[in-house]
């Protein structure tokens, strides 16, 4: 039995050291490898992520006694590294292939409660009121006007081939609105025209010119919202751009716990204490009509003087970037820990935790970490560093949205 000044100890060294982590309880220390060691679980959150949301850490410890006889921290090792203190979760069948191998134990998240509800009969349809979005202009675009369309709407639809479930925490959304599955919702709506005489009633909204607050007093079972006309009429967003009246619920949009799980684990890994530099490049840098000075301003010498000013040496520094060519900031390791998104391809990589939670979403097959999900994890990892610097404002004077936007 471990002694339960030890895990006082831990604390006192957590509180000291983690000053951007929130924590929120822990598990009784077990004993490590030796008998001056110590490996301890804890349950925590980020005090830059605004959800309620848990993460896990288990660390191994080393104890010396310090005055007054009192334990005192001599030694941690990094993220995950208290493997006797892990908690063995269930094992989804998938994976293999090569690459580096998840812990054994590594699985489902039991937090992760992502499960599509359902109607469960005819009379509780018959009961619901349904505000129906169908197939416009969004479906073929990429998922920022996605987002911003989606939220103009109560019902979400995948781009194609993609499950929502996959970027945004369904969890959270279903908490915060009434979310039914498309299939099921239109094949209740068939069988009961099928089998009664009174037909659902539905109204169908042909223009993105009738406002919500129009139909606000409407009775029908259905308010059907088609999105025919061609584009730029048939996309959702134009609904909230109707009506002055309608704000979009950002809030009820969180990341997927699965991405924010790869953001603290790649967090962890650099102990909470680093710095991030978000670099631009792509078609922005080649287009030397709209963003004069980018290309030449983000070339790593460039970089490297300017951080000199804002990072001290030899810092962990975490690059959030576009650039595709992974050795391009080599000249940024003389002087500093330089870390890349790339660097921990691993968490998504078809051994991981990730790979076999969204391969279950997608029926056995494996999803695909796209860039979206990168810019994702990128932009969240970056958020949490000490010392944050942009590329406009920080590394260059070009406008973000180009010559004369600033």
């Amino acid at each position: 039995m471990v002694d339960p000044r030890v895990l006082v100890a831990v604390q006192r060294f957590n509180l000291r050291v983690f000053k951007s982590i929130v924590f929120l309880e822990y598990e009784t220390p077990v004993n490590g490898s030796k008998p001056d060691e110590c490996d301890v679980s804890w349950r925590f959150r980020n005090k830059k992520e605004k959800s309620w949301r848990r993460y896990r850490d288990f660390r191994r410890f080393k104890f010396a006694f310090g005055e007054n006889c009192t334990y005192e921290v001599f030694h941690t090792s990094g993220w995950h590294s208290g493997v006797n203190a892990r908690r063995f979760r269930i094992k989804p069948r998938g994976g293999g292939g090569g690459g580096p191998k998840a812990p054994r134990g590594a699985g489902r998240d039991p937090e992760i409660n992502d499960t599509i509800p359902t109607l469960g009969s005819q009379t509780n349809f018959r009961r619901g009121k349904y505000l129906y979005y169908s197939r416009g202009g969004d479906y073929c675009k990429g998922m920022n006007q996605y987002m911003w369309s989606f939220l103009c709407g109560s019902k979400g639809v995948d781009e194609e081939g993609k499950d929502f479930r996959y970027y945004f925490d369904f969890e959270h959304l279903k908490e915060s609105a009434s979310i039914v599955e498309e299939g099921e919702f239109v094949r209740d709506w068939k069988k009961w025209n099928r089998s009664h005489k009174r037909k659902v009633a539905v109204r169908k909204v042909k223009t993105h010119k009738v406002s919500p607050l129009q139909l606000s007093k409407d009775k029908s079972t259905i308010i059907w919202r088609q999105f025919d006309a061609p584009e730029p009429e048939n996309y959702w967003y134009r609904v909230c751009e109707a009506s002055k009246y309608v704000e979009r619920p950002w809030q009820t949009l969180w990341k997927s716990k699965r991405l924010m799980n790869i953001v603290s684990e790649i967090s962890g890994k650099m102990d909470w204490d680093f710095d991030a530099v978000h670099v631009v490049r792509g078609e922005k840098a080649m287009d030397k009509k709209l963003w004069p000075h980018l290309d030449e301003d983000t070339w790593p010498d460039a970089i490297l003087n300017k951080l000199r000013g804002l990072v001290q040496p030899w810092r962990n520094l975490y690059v959030a970037t576009n650039e595709p060519f992974y050795n391009y900031f080599d000249k940024l390791r003389s002087q500093y820990k330089v870390h890349l998104l790339d660097d921990y391809s691993y968490l998504w990589g078809n051994n991981s935790e990730w790979y076999n939670e969204t391969s279950l979403l997608n029926n056995g097959k494996p999803v695909e970490f796209d860039g979206y999900m990168r810019v994702a994890v990128d932009t969240e990892v970056f958020i949490r560093g000490k010392t944050r610097v942009e590329t406009f404002n920080n590394l260059t004077m070009d406008c973000k949205d180009g010559i004369n936007t600033c």
